[in-house]
């Protein structure tokens, strides 16, 4: 019987020491799993721009950028709400020694970029010991362009594309194809001119010169804010206005920008303070899918062939 009892006993005893040890593993796995999902959660936040955004230490002295990259329009990240935002803060922060503005954009939005360009003369006359100077990467044109004039000097690179002062309005005309495909446009308004330019009617003269003048009219101001920016540092040629763009290093000997300079020398050597700390607004994940979103919305409710004022 002794025998028999301790078989018994020993056979239990394994047995509860297996089911001790499949809740141990159970309660591992299930730890691990949860780290696991810990973990996911928060590189999802952190990459959806939820988490993560807290206040940087800013150091001493230093240089403060300010990047627009991009079309120039409302719904980029090359908006004046961001780009202004980002130089506001630059201006304030007290340790800020001077401000680049570093500009690689086509051009966009006149609107756009005239509010970039009223509230950098604002911020020059408010901060007049701060410097704020534009570098350009690969171009600065039309829109770009608009804005960089309103900063005190013009940075680029002898193989930098400058200029395009000019305006255009784009569209298209479906007429001569709608007639070889039989299709009649039926085109009901109230107000004779409510179909303004309609890509699917035949071009109205006076609606033309009408969109023509308006054209003049913008491209006027963006030559104002050329000559009232670059002063008598611009060398003006007939077809300086013309939307032509030219090479830094012809930009720089007809006066549209003023010497060669990169983000790191500008920094080190016209302001003096090598350290560079970034005042660009980043769009989390979220934002800028929540905004793309918006944007094929806004396309799929609106004609593609609809015109608009560019800078570019």
């Amino acid at each position: 019987m002794s025998d028999n009892n301790w078989e018994r006993q020993t056979l239990e005893k394994l047995a509860f020491s297996a089911l001790q040890e499949q809740k141990r593993a159970r309660h591992w796995t299930i730890f691990f799993r949860l780290l696991t999902f810990i973990f996911l959660f928060l590189a999802l936040f952190i990459a959806m721009g939820w988490i993560g955004h807290g206040e940087t230490a800013i150091p001493g002295r230093h240089t403060a950028l300010v990047d627009l990259r991009g079309v120039i329009s409302a719904d980029s990240e090359a908006s004046a709400d961001n780009i202004i935002s980002g130089l506001q803060a630059a201006f304030k922060d007290k340790n800020t020694q001077g401000v680049i503005l570093r500009i690689n954009s086509p051009g966009g939005s006149p609107v756009q970029a005239g509010y970039i360009n009223d509230e950098i003369r604002r911020l020059r006359a408010k901060y007049p010991k701060i410097p704020l100077y534009t570098v350009v990467e690969d171009i600065c044109a039309s829109g770009g362009y608009y804005v960089a004039v309103a900063t005190d000097r013009i940075f680029v690179d002898k193989a930098s594309i400058v200029g395009s002062v000019g305006v255009l309005m784009d569209g298209f005309g479906f007429t001569g194809g709608m007639e070889k495909l039989g299709i009649e446009r039926r085109l009901l308004t109230a107000g004779v001119n409510k179909g303004f330019l309609d890509p699917f009617s035949p071009v109205n003269a006076s609606q033309k010169q009408y969109a023509q003048n308006m054209l003049d009219e913008i491209h006027g101001q963006f030559i104002q804010a050329v000559r009232q920016g670059r002063g008598k540092r611009l060398k003006e040629t007939p077809d300086m206005f013309s939307g032509l763009v030219w090479t830094g290093e012809q930009s720089i000997k007809l006066g549209l920008a003023d010497a060669y300079g990169s983000t790191d020398s500008v920094a080190r050597d016209v302001i003096k303070a090598e350290d560079i700390v970034d005042f660009t607004p980043r769009e989390g994940l979220a934002e800028r899918f929540a905004k793309q979103l918006g944007a094929s919305a806004m396309q799929a409710l609106n004609p593609m062939t609809k015109s608009s004022f560019t800078l570019r």
